[in-house]
């Protein structure tokens, strides 16, 4: 559409016809936040006009300046041409209505495991007070680590990851949050360098795509870090190790909990001796898992 036409786009209305009707034609992958062209069109024009993200029936047939029509479709073309994820365009991801800054360094934080800290893992953790030393591996923008020192007032959290640039990330959000005296970052391959200590939870979003999935990921996608996403063969690769070493980081009565993602068959494949609680979230089943000290020792 020449710049002309554009013109012709003058309420948020018209853009969001537009845009919704340019992403179907692309072909775009969505999952980065929404799952669908309507949802991520309204996200970039509000984000975009600055406009609360959650109110748009009172604005829809507002008019747009020559201005932010232009922003907001430079916007939309390079979702189109780049295949961006709608997170690393406009450098935030919201998360159980908490805002995080993230850019390519780290994946989209999308974890399900957020939504049961949110709800203090009741009612696996009976007393949230009781929870004092909080690991989250493979912490990624550090998402986890916030919530689950948000939902546990008395815990110390060590959060960490192999990259160091994740790091970077994680430590702007733990600042945004006023946390940085609650949460410390390490970088380690998983537990390699990190000094003893009997956590009582352990959270991890770990790479768990095996490579068949990796191979078929859309563009969106592989704007993430690979070493975030990839898993090995069978998407088990760093869990055989999780699993192996995580005991000796557990408190008698620590647990870990861990997302496994779409690699539920593999899981069942790879550890048929395990019998894990499997948790259920408000859109997963069979993809968040938890187990005590006592269940991964034997």
């Amino acid at each position: 559409m020449n710049e002309s036409a554009h013109q012709d786009l003058q309420t948020l209305r018209d853009l969001l016809r537009y845009t919704v009707s340019q992403f179907n034609a692309a072909g775009l992958a969505f999952g980065h936040g929404s799952d669908n062209a309507w949802d991520e069109a309204v996200y970039l024009l509000l984000h975009t006009l600055h406009l609360p993200l959650d109110t748009l029936d009172p604005f829809l047939d507002a008019r747009v300046l020559p201005d932010e029509r232009l922003q907001y479709l430079k916007l939309i073309r390079r979702r189109i041409t780049e295949r961006l994820p709608a997170a690393y365009l406009t450098g935030e991801a919201w998360l159980q209505g908490r805002r995080f800054a993230v850019d390519q360094r780290v994946i989209v934080p999308l974890s399900p495991i957020a939504e049961l800290l949110t709800h203090n893992l009741a009612p696996w953790v009976a007393d949230p007070a009781d929870i004092e030393l909080v690991l989250d591996l493979c912490t990624g923008s550090g998402c986890l680590a916030i919530f689950a020192a948000l939902a546990f007032n008395n815990a110390q959290v060590d959060a960490v990851d192999a990259s160091e640039h994740a790091l970077e990330v994680a430590n702007k959000n733990i600042r945004q949050y006023g946390l940085d005296g609650r949460i410390t970052t390490h970088r380690s391959d998983m537990f390699d360098q990190l000094p003893n200590c009997e956590y009582n939870l352990i959270v991890c979003n770990p790479p768990y795509v095996n490579n068949h999935s990796m191979e078929a990921l859309p563009p969106e996608y592989r704007h993430e870090p690979t070493m975030a996403l990839a898993g090995g063969q069978d998407g088990m690769d760093l869990i055989r190790k999780l699993l192996r070493d995580a005991p000796d980081f557990l408190a008698s009565d620590g647990m870990l909990v861990l997302e496994i993602g779409n690699e539920y068959e593999h899981f069942l494949a790879a550890f048929p001796r395990l019998d894990p609680v499997w948790l259920t979230t408000e859109s997963t089943d069979n993809q968040i898992l938890l187990l005590t000290r006592e269940q991964l020792a034997s």
